[in-house]
Order: C-alpha cells, then structure tokens, then sequence
C-alpha cells in the first residue's frame, strides 16, 4: 500500500489538472478578498438608512461550495486522464492488485482535497476578516476562529467527499465528460429541484442532499438555504460517509471485474 500510495502521490502532483485546480481556488479566494474590499468600501460610503438594507452573505461557505466543484473535477479527471491515455493498464500491470489502486488514489485524492480546501476557507475567513474588521455588516460573522473552526473542519471533510464521489464516479463512468455532468447536477441541479419540493419533503430530502451536509455535521444548520437541517452531526457524519462507501463500493467492483 506504502508503494501505490507513492505511486499515486507522484501522479497527482505531476498532473497539470492538480495546478489548474489549485490555482482556479487560489484565484476564487483573491476574488473573495475583492468582494470583501468592495463590500467594506460601500459600507463606508452608505448612509445609516442604507446600512439597514444591506447585507453581505458569509464569504468562506461560498468558496467551500466552489471549491467542492473543482476538487471533484480533480478527482475525476485522476481516474479518467489514465484511462483515456490507456496508461491505467500500466498501473495494473505493474500493480495487479486493481482496489489497492483505487484505494491509493483514494487516499491520495481526499489528503490534496481536504488539505487545499480547508487551506482555501481559512484563507477566505482570514482575508475576508482582516478586510472588513470590526464593521457590523449584515450577514459576516464576528465569531472568533476558533468557534468557527469545527465548521471549517465540517467544510474541508464535505470538500472531500465531493473529490471522492468525483473519483468514483470518473471510475465507473470512464468519461470525464459524463462524471462532471452527473456532479454538476448533485451539486447545483438537484438541490433547486428538492427545494421545490411541497413540503415536508424538500426539508426531509433537503437534509440528506450532499452539500447540506456541512452545516448540520457543524452544528450550525443551514440558515437561509435551500438545505433542509434536520440531521443531528453523527447522523449528518454517517451520510457524508454513505456517500463515499457506496460509490467506493461500485468502483471497487467495476475494476476488478471488467478490463481496464
């Protein structure tokens, strides 16, 4: 496991779609920093009867959400770059044993993701912070860091689950194409159809969809969402983890039971 976990580490680093998608966060979080710049700039210029109609929505939830997509990207296009240059006959011919594979990458995939994507809301909260300082505009939190670390750990682990359905999914499918489409709807698709839902079904389904999950691991719910919060965070944490096994699971058998 130590050699394919090198193995895969070497790959991952080496893909130019890793530094692609490093630097599209990189870039997001500079936008956040100018969304706050702007935002404390009006505040500064606005009048109080101004200041009571204005609001700005949490900065850092809004690169978690982003940077879900593009980790998932990443994790597809680790599966699907090798089987469309065939080299992932390579990889099981110099190691045969195809789930240790798919487990490495795996591993592999959800360290890069989790370490960037808590890297990238921490950035976000920190900037952001530091740019608006003590102005009480409507909608930013004045919570220390470390009463929101918990939710930043919550998103970075709701970041990761995204990379891993993203790999799985880029397992089964084959097709970059067809995996992204498929995570674009759980991601943004899905979400708008349940919230229309008559209720009490779009807050029992609202709860259970992918990135509802972070708020309700955190504690915190999801105030002003689409997303239902009816989850306790052990049950919220034990449907994050269905949505890895189960794919894990299908890929797992598609590897070893078809030709690569």
């Amino acid at each position: 496991m130590i050699d394919a976990l090198a193995a895969e580490w070497l790959k991952i680093r080496t893909l130019r779609s890793t530094l692609i998608v490093l630097v599209v966060l990189a870039v997001f979080v500079g936008l956040m920093a100018l969304l706050a710049v702007y935002a404390a700039t009006a505040w500064d210029a606005m009048s109080p009867e101004q200041r009571s109609r204005s609001a700005v929505s949490d900065l850092a939830p809004l690169t978690e959400w982003v940077a879900s997509l593009a980790m998932a990207v990443l994790g597809v296009l680790t599966i699907t770059g090798e089987y469309g240059t065939g080299m992932i006959r390579t990889t099981f011919a110099a190691m045969p044993a195809r789930s240790v594979v798919l487990t490495a990458k795996a591993g592999v995939v959800a360290a890069v993701s989790y370490v960037s994507g808590l890297a990238a809301v921490v950035a976000t909260f920190a900037v952001s912070r530091l740019i608006i300082g003590d102005r009480p505009i409507p909608g930013q939190s004045a919570e220390p860091f470390a009463d929101r670390l918990p939710l930043f750990l919550a998103m970075a682990l709701s970041i990761t689950m995204f990379a891993l359905i993203g790999l799985f999914l880029g397992t089964l499918t084959r097709s970059a194409a067809g995996s992204i489409a498929i995570l674009v709807a759980v991601w943004y698709l899905i979400p708008i159809v349940v919230n229309h839902l008559p209720a009490p079904w779009h807050e029992r389904i609202g709860s259970l969809v992918p990135s509802a999950l972070t708020g309700q691991l955190a504690g915190t719910g999801n105030p002003d969402s689409v997303y239902g919060s009816l989850l306790s965070p052990p049950v919220a944490l034990a449907v994050m983890a269905a949505y890895v096994a189960v794919p894990y699971g299908l890929a797992a058998l598609r590897v070893t039971r078809r030709d690569a």
